[in-house]
């Protein structure tokens, strides 16, 4: 920590939309791009409708300035009303609480809606400390002044794990399943490291889809029009009406991206002859690719496993990037390549006896986590 920052004195600003600052001015804050905390990203889920008082997402991000009145730190944040499009559930949690007769809601999160991707969200230059531990506080003072139940930070980075931790906040841990570039070459140069039984089976489902007839498109930047979100969007739906049967996003969202953000975007696309029959919208970061949303018009066997996972193994060997998160859940990924990773979310809770009980069920997770990441590695398809 420099002297400079350990000695400033912050003051808190809060934004009711993020139209309320300048791109230039948060983005300076965000030095690896990623894509999730972009000022664009936030711009096109509140424009769109996505978030929002009547979402249940009411838009309170966070500002910290030092006494020249610099911007020195800054938390996408909002006060929820629900749990629902976080990825962290704490579902138990709330009606724990609210079975002692307390209210859990709303409650203070610093997150990227609707995104389980890991990222900062303590936005800062790296070794700005203070600054970052000034956003903490102005959360647990949000808590405090409000009377609200607890402040959590979802998908935390480890880069700033450990200031939470420092700072007294409960650490949760989850598990995601990533792709890890090993330099290859090309989709056979990974494959001829995985075993005999697993090689066989990827190129058994690839060789299904082929056979099928289905051919692939991938679709970045200014080559994407409204028209390839309009299949996008139908995919997208189809899929969500049969799975969960509730649509986070809206339809203005996917062009407002475009807008601001189209030369992050990879859209993949599977054609039977000239038909579109399934979608996969991902996000190119500096040395990942984060799959997202998908979406499918029908059942094919083996299309879900083709678009989302090999399809972007493909392009992230294609264009050297290191990793492909292919977002939350998903043991039937392991088969294909992907590994178990730990993610992290931070939790600051008021209410003392509530804080020990959750600290004792965070410790009993940990073991199960642990248990089911160390049989995952067992199984590994590598060689």
């Amino acid at each position: 920590m420099d002297n400079k920052s350990q000695d400033s004195v912050f003051t808190l600003h809060t934004l009711a939309s993020i139209n309320d600052i300048s791109a230039a001015e948060w983005d300076k804050l965000n030095p690896s791009n990623h894509p999730f905390v972009l000022h664009g990203f936030l711009a096109s889920l509140e424009n769109s409708g996505c978030v929002g008082h009547e979402t249940g997402w009411d838009i309170l991000h966070l500002c910290v300035y030092d006494e020249s009145g610099a911007l020195r730190a800054a938390m996408p944040h909002y006060l929820k009303y629900h749990s629902y499009g976080e990825y962290i559930f704490d579902h138990s949690w709330a009606n724990a609480y609210e079975r002692s007769g307390q209210t859990y809601y709303p409650k203070s999160l610093a997150a990227v809606p609707f995104t389980p991707v890991p990222g900062p969200r303590l936005l800062a230059k790296q070794d700005d400390i203070s600054a970052k531990r000034a956003l903490l506080a102005g959360m647990q003072a949000i808590i405090e002044n409000n009377q609200l139940s607890s402040a959590h930070v979802n998908f935390i980075d480890l880069s700033d794990l450990s200031i939470a931790q420092e700072d007294g906040w409960l650490i949760r841990e989850g598990l995601q399943f990533h792709w890890h570039n090993q330099d290859y070459d090309d989709f056979d140069g990974f494959l001829e490291n995985l075993t005999s039984r697993k090689r066989k089976n990827i190129r058994k489902e690839r060789a299904s889809i082929k056979n099928s007839g289905i051919r692939f498109e991938h679709i970045t930047a200014d080559l994407i029009n409204p028209h390839h979100w309009d299949i996008f969007y139908q995919c997208y739906l189809k899929t969500i009406e049969k799975k969960w049967g509730g649509a986070y996003l809206t339809r203005a969202f996917f062009d407002s991206l475009s807008e601001t953000l189209a030369d992050k975007i990879l859209l993949i696309f599977a054609y039977q002859e000239d038909t579109p029959i399934a979608g996969a919208l991902n996000f190119i970061g500096s040395d990942s690719l984060f799959g997202r949303n998908w979406g499918g018009l029908y059942d094919v066997p083996f299309l879900h496993f083709e678009t989302c996972y090999y399809q972007a193994i493909e392009f992230a060997i294609r264009h050297k990037l290191k990793r492909v998160e292919a977002g939350a859940q998903g043991v039937h990924k392991v088969p294909r390549g992907y590994l178990p990773v730990k993610t992290y979310s931070a939790h600051k809770i008021l209410n003392p006896q509530f804080e020990e009980a959750i600290l004792q069920f965070l410790k009993q997770e940990v073991i199960q986590n642990e248990k089911e990441a160390q049989y995952i590695n067992q199984t590994s398809p590598y060689k």
